[in-house]
């Protein structure tokens, strides 16, 4: 049910999205027929985004985008469509970058499938997803962490949450992501590090030294 566009009052409401994650150009994995690009007025720092479908390649493979030519990757509810997940995240991330953004949408087994795979309301599901699970009752389950780290050294993982604020779990099973509100997903962004970052072994601050005035300004509080 247009998870893309339900995703988009709650990103609103983020500053990161405006500000830091849909920055630049991007490209939209597997958008049709709910595409980001619907919203860039919506997104003042986003000059632009593609629409990556069937009709532009195997989303997979990404054949058709060079390495590091995108400021950001977005893909809402595609992953768990794709043969090989850990290849297609590979691939998605090769596309960024450096300080660059991937930004991905997958449901989250307990909240969608509900325990029952093959999925009861989308057939071509090929994988289920959980955060971290010591055991999952899906034997197509991804560890979204394990699949994170095998992305290597360039991988800041910048933010990963349930998507439940709508999830009534009082109700008995069905497909909630047939209401208004309910996301039932995973959501996490990853940003690619810089070489520099990566030879420091992280972020390090700019050079130079913060003024007493801009002290000030920052903290409401002077310093001798």
């Amino acid at each position: 049910m247009k998870e893309c566009s339900k995703a988009v009052m709650r990103r609103l409401h983020d500053p990161n999205f405006a500000n830091r994650y849909f920055v630049g150009s991007g490209v939209d994995i597997g958008g049709a027929p709910d595409p980001l690009g619907l919203y860039v007025e919506l997104f003042p720092r986003m000059r632009g985004v593609a629409t990556f479908d069937k009709e532009q390649g195997d989303a997979e493979v990404l054949e058709s985008l060079e390495d590091c030519s995108q400021d950001f990757v977005h893909s809402s509810h595609c992953l768990e469509h794709m043969n090989d997940p850990a290849a297609a995240i590979q691939n998605w991330f090769r596309v960024v970058k450096q300080e660059g953004h991937l930004i991905v949408t997958v449901p989250d087994e307990d909240l969608y499938e509900q325990g029952r795979f093959p999925s009861t309301w989308n057939g071509d599901h090929k994988h289920t997803f959980t955060i971290f699970k010591a055991r999952s009752w899906s034997d197509k389950s991804v560890n979204l962490l394990e699949l994170i780290m095998g992305l290597g050294a360039a991988a800041e993982l910048v933010r990963l949450s349930v998507l439940d604020e709508g999830f009534r779990h009082t109700l008995p099973r069905f497909d909630q992501t047939m209401t208004p509100i309910g996301e039932c997903g995973i959501e996490f962004v990853i940003r690619k590090r810089s070489a520099a970052e990566m030879e420091a072994g992280g972020r390090v601050p700019p050079a130079g030294v913060v003024s007493k005035m801009e002290a000030y300004l920052l903290t409401g509080f002077t310093f001798d």
